[in-house]
């Protein structure tokens, strides 16, 4: 095999930027894998002769259809639906689907792109897949979503399967949607199978699925505090989001006894100085799950103070936890919160920080878990919902919240055993470690299966 010599780092990115004009996200997504993947493809020049790094950031395929549906005035409506399958190198495509207005190819590709090695790091069998629409679901009736969601199926169908491609939810798509979208792939299959995860539990959904994802991000949190003798207990977290991932790490912050003070939504967020208590929680679980209602909602509740059209990264505090969306913290946000004292950060979001923010806390040699890993909790309960459905059987909450434990415990690990930077024995890049260790496994099961 004839050997090319490995790019650089801004030849990678000029060739992919000439593939993928008008896509920054994607792109963004990318060059931050690339940056530290690099170093480990020159020091093994088998991924570069098998041009593994190139091939990862060409979706395997990229689905996109048209869905027309109606709504309760009996108007046509038409939206964009997307399915990007990225890689299926260890598994079946595995991946969400999200319906926001911000939905478009360049965010579902990096989304893709990212789910791919976040896969790999659970050490389940699942390759890397996103989908989704340009929906927004927000104001939409129950007998709307169903329509759309039907209709959505329609198409997507015909690209899934439970050894093909297996989706679950993500923003905009919770037990709802993916109930109605299961029941239309099951109309149009005749087939009952583990097509979707993040079911119900009364047609084959898991335990803790719902927490997982929010649980998980504490658990790397913990992990990552424990190797320096350090614990959740008594510091201020603060929390962005106030939706399932959100809710799921203040949850899991306070069973630890840390002191979570920030929530936020699409509006502004809140700052409670006296701490989110269990039942104030309670109270956001029913506004956002049951009512639908703004983050402002807890201020005129509880006192709190609200900041419109802000988001919590002005707040003190000494643990983060972004659990929004992508680009919340930005390079002037991450300057902020490390003069306010944040020592650790773990991304309940995907990709929540710009690249320029994730450098300032690499520069200051903060505890930085990215999204790919501390995320990964949701993903892989999907990944045991999948076991569960294929031996049509159910476990135990307490087998799934052990095994979710050990699944971010060896997460954590594995980016210790490939974040390690010389000359600095006590600092841990996880951004590193997480970017090499799916990248091996991925890389090496490629290269096995040949040049396809």
């Amino acid at each position: 095999m004839t050997r090319d010599k490995v790019p650089t780092l801004q030849e990678f990115v000029e060739g992919l930027e000439k593939r993928n004009p008008g896509q920054p996200e994607f792109i963004q997504a990318v060059k931050e894998v690339a940056e530290g993947v690099l170093e480990h493809v020159r020091d093994h020049p088998r991924y570069n002769d098998h041009q593994i790094l190139e091939r990862l950031a060409e979706p395997d395929r990229v689905i996109s259809f048209r869905v027309c549906w109606h709504d309760d005035k009996g108007h046509v409506r038409v939206n964009r639906g997307y399915r990007i399958q990225n890689n299926n190198a260890i598994g079946p495509y595995k991946g969400g689907i999200r319906f926001h207005p911000t939905v478009n190819q360049s965010v579902l590709k990096f989304l893709a792109f990212e789910q791919t090695f976040k896969n790999a790091l659970t050490g389940l069998p699942m390759g890397g897949a996103k989908g989704g629409a340009n929906l927004d679901p927000k104001g939409k009736s129950d007998a709307e979503i169903m329509r759309f969601c039907q209709s959505f199926m329609s198409e997507l169908y015909r690209h899934l399967g439970e050894d093909v491609d297996i989706p679950a939810g993500d923003i905009g798509v919770g037990g709802r949607e993916i109930g109605y979208m299961f029941g239309q792939y099951k109309r149009i299959t005749n087939r009952y199978v583990g097509v979707l995860t993040g079911k119900g539990m009364e047609f084959g959904g898991s335990p803790i699925r719902v927490e997982a994802t929010g649980y998980g991000a504490v658990y790397f949190m913990e992990d990552m505090l424990k190797r320096v003798n350090e614990s959740l207990e008594g510091r201020t977290c603060i929390v962005s989001g106030s939706g399932n991932v959100a809710q799921h790490a203040v949850e899991k912050i306070l069973a630890l006894g840390g002191k979570p003070v920030t929530l936020s939504d699409s509006s502004g967020f809140i700052f409670d100085k006296a701490g989110i208590s269990t039942e104030k929680l309670a109270f956001v679980k029913d506004l956002k799950n049951n009512r639908r209602g703004r983050i402002e909602d807890y201020a005129g509740e509880f006192g709190a103070e609200f900041h419109a059209r802000a988001r919590p990264w002005t707040v003190p505090g000494e643990l983060a936890f972004p659990c929004a969306t992508q680009n919340e913290i930005s390079a002037d946000d991450a300057k902020t919160m490390l003069s306010n004292g944040v020592v650790a950060v773990a991304e309940g979001a995907n990709m929540p920080s710009t690249l320029e923010a994730v450098k300032l806390f690499q520069y200051a040699r903060i505890k930085f878990a990215p999204g790919k890993a501390a995320n990964a909790g949701g993903v892989a309960v999907s990944g045991l919902e999948m076991s569960q459905n294929s031996a049509r059987i159910t476990w135990k909450e307490q087998e799934l919240q052990r095994l979710l434990r050990d699944i971010m415990q060896e997460i954590h690990d594995r980016c210790q055993h490939y974040g390690g930077v010389a000359g600095e024995a006590n600092y841990i890049d996880y951004v590193k470690g997480a970017n090499v260790g799916g990248f091996v496994k991925v890389a090496d099961a490629m290269i096995a299966q040949g040049i396809v």
